[in-house]
């Protein structure tokens, strides 16, 4: 099988602490191309390392390089639409870091772009990919936890850029929740199996910050009867990170971090958690590399696609209207 060439549009700390590290060393690609307005940052990266050509411009490189199979798309969130859709027209498959767009419009433009060019659409939700989700989903969809009635999550954690437009509204789209809430809504949601939004009621807080919030908390409703709450913090001042997924159901429950499963048996609840597999200590970064491969396998048609452009815009339609909601004071239903 010959391998695959991969471009990387974004060369900000995500590209450089996960992409391109986990991609070089990956057997089945070859970066042959790098792109950032920054220039400065692909210089220095060519210093370091050959990812290939180095341009500041996504044109010229879609131009030059015909010959490219997919871009892993990590630019800024303001520039996510334009770029996709110029790599799609060019005939690439694409995977684009969340959130997908600033908006569920956004979305909408980026997922008839592939859909018109046959091309694939993956966005890039590592936390499905983390091997203790996993293990959570597939207890989940197995029924062992009987129906799913409600989901738990949360990220408590300090800000994941200090660039600047990290925290200006028009170009990052929001603030803690486009961060690390979007990533939440994205797991409860799949944990739920994605069911029809009945309504979204959310709180925002701008402590340390001017035009983006830095706390969020969000509770959503879902048609057949089942609800999601989230809360996510740049602000709380607590010592540490904290990450949790919590799923209910009618016959027993499931935790990540730690991965903990309960259920009921004759009318006792037990610790069912395997105890013959190791969750690893580096789910962060393991999700990165189980998400890339999935990605890659999706277009070597080894692997069904998950986490697709139609995902991501259900996960969009929700995140607008969380954000028209604590602007507005109140619940925002659904039609």
């Amino acid at each position: 099988m010959n391998k695959l060439k991969i471009a990387v549009a974004g060369l900000g700390g995500i590209t450089q602490v996960m992409h391109l590290p986990i991609l070089e060393k990956n057997k089945d690609v070859d970066i042959v191309a790098i792109c950032d307005k920054e220039f400065t940052k692909v210089k220095n990266l060519q210093r370091k390392k050959n990812f290939g050509k180095g341009y500041k411009d996504i044109d010229e490189m879609l131009s030059e390089h015909t010959d490219i199979d997919a871009v892993i798309i990590a630019t800024r969130t303001d520039d996510h639409v334009d770029t996709a859709i110029k790599c799609l027209e060019a005939g690439k498959h694409i995977f684009v870091e969340k959130p997908i767009a600033l908006n569920a419009a956004g979305a909408k433009k980026i997922i008839a772009a592939a859909e018109k060019n046959k091309k694939l659409l993956m966005v890039g939700m590592n936390n499905r990919f983390r091997p203790d989700s996993i293990l959570q989903r597939n207890f989940v969809k197995g029924k062992e936890l009987g129906e799913i009635f409600y989901v738990k999550a949360g990220w408590l954690k300090q800000q994941s850029s200090d660039e600047k437009w990290f925290t200006e509204m028009e170009k990052a789209g929001g603030g803690v929740f486009m961060d690390n809430g979007i990533v939440m809504l994205d797991l409860g949601m799949w944990m739920l199996g994605f069911p029809e939004v009945k309504s979204v009621s959310a709180v925002n807080y701008k402590h340390n910050t001017k035009t983006v919030e830095d706390s969020n908390f969000t509770f959503v409703k879902f048609k057949n009867g089942s609800c999601l709450t989230i809360e996510v913090s740049w602000s709380f001042l607590r010592t540490g990170e904290f990450f949790y997924c919590n799923v209910f159901g009618t016959n027993g429950s499931a935790t990540i971090n730690p991965l903990k499963i309960s259920k009921m048996i004759n009318k006792q609840v037990f610790d069912i958690t395997p105890k013959n597999i190791k969750v690893l200590s580096g789910n962060y970064r393991n999700s990165f590399e189980n998400e890339l491969k999935y990605f890659i396998g999706a277009i070597n048609g080894t692997h069904e696609l998950v986490s697709t452009g139609n995902e991501a815009l259900a996960v969009m339609e929700v995140l607008d209207a969380i954000y028209k909601s604590a602007q507005a004071g109140r619940e925002i239903i659904f039609k």
